[in-house]
């Protein structure tokens, strides 16, 4: 309860801060906060509202976040732009995109679903036709350090030891990760970190969640929207919205991408099975866990593609269906 109070008070400063950028006696009240040390405040003032991000210096380096958001911005998306920002405090005041987040509005009516995603692959497609801009590569290693988090938070929490093996049943996977040239990946690219705006074309959508961008292959983001886990995303619906990307981009080689496509899937699953475990042992967060039997259903039909075969065998060899319910948190 303490840690949950915590998160509805405003950070030290926030009067100064706001003060001194013509936001003195604002109305302050949480908005939401992430699986990062960040948290979001909604700001009104007179009719006026914005979003105070509150990034503490010592966990959260602002600096890409802010780098990215502009680039964005110059490319013709829509990323929150800074009003205000004090990066020793790690107090920013965005633009504010409103309450219109992809999830809930889909999760009230579903009935946009097909238009929205068309809308995410389209500036997904756009977006991979511009240069990366200057962000540090995906590289192999970052590949397999992701990978790792399942091995090492997922397997001791269910009492599994970790078997031989792991490392090398993932190393035929990654040349087919760099034969394309590298994107912009946003690397957390779903419908709760889109937002419906009321404006035309590619910013219909705004752009949240894109502080740890890498430059890499564009299967990922893709991989990211169609596999939600938060949302289930039908076959027949991710079958198209993939079709729609490649005949979006005519210059793709689709057989490459598609092959891409799984192994990024599958990456991304089994690395988030070790996210959502830290979270939960390190980080003292019980809700993520809870996310686990949707993830082993997207890793299990994901270890089917014919390019996962060598980590299929060793998940077939070292993981037991017991291990594969998920985490228990105790009630």
């Amino acid at each position: 309860m303490a840690s949950k109070l915590a998160e509805m008070i405003p950070p030290p400063g926030t009067g100064a801060f706001l003060n001194a950028h013509g936001w003195g006696g604002a109305a302050v009240r949480p908005l939401a906060g992430d699986a990062s040390f960040r948290r979001y405040f909604r700001v009104e003032l007179q009719g006026r509202t914005a979003v105070l991000m509150d990034a503490p210096p010592d966990k959260e380096d602002s600096r890409p976040f802010l780098a990215i958001g502009k680039h964005l911005d110059e490319l013709g998306f829509s990323a929150p732009q800074p009003l205000a920002t004090d990066l020793q405090k790690g107090l920013i005041l965005l633009e504010d995109y409103g309450d219109g987040r992809v999830g809930p509005v889909l999760a009230a009516d579903a009935s946009a679903e097909a238009a929205i995603y068309g809308a995410a692959v389209d500036i997904l497609a756009e977006l991979h036709n511009h240069a990366p801009g200057d962000v540090p590569p995906y590289s192999e290693a970052e590949y397999l350090r992701e990978a790792r988090l399942f091995p090492d938070w997922y397997l001791p929490a269910v009492g599994v030891a970790e078997a031989a093996g792991y490392n090398e049943a993932w190393a035929p996977l990654w040349p087919a990760l760099f034969t394309h040239p590298p994107v912009l990946v946003l690397r957390d690219y779903h419908a709760d970190n889109l937002m419906l705006l009321d404006r035309p074309g590619l910013k219909r959508l705004g752009l949240l969640d894109y502080q740890d961008a890498l430059a890499g292959h564009p299967a990922y983001d893709l991989a990211s929207l169609l596999q939600d886990i938060r949302r289930v995303v039908s076959p027949e619906l991710e079958a198209a919205m993939i079709a729609r990307y490649i005949a979006a981009r005519p210059g793709i080689d689709e057989a490459a991408f598609r092959t891409a496509y799984a192994i990024l899937a599958a990456q991304r699953n089994i690395k988030i099975l070790g996210v959502f475990t830290r979270l939960y042992v390190r980080d003292g967060k019980p809700a993520y866990p809870r996310f686990h039997p949707r993830l082993w259903e997207l890793v299990s039909a994901n270890l089917e593609h014919p390019a996962l075969a060598p980590v299929k065998a060793w998940f077939d060899a070292n993981v037991p269906p017991a291990a594969r319910v998920g985490v228990q948190v105790p009630a």
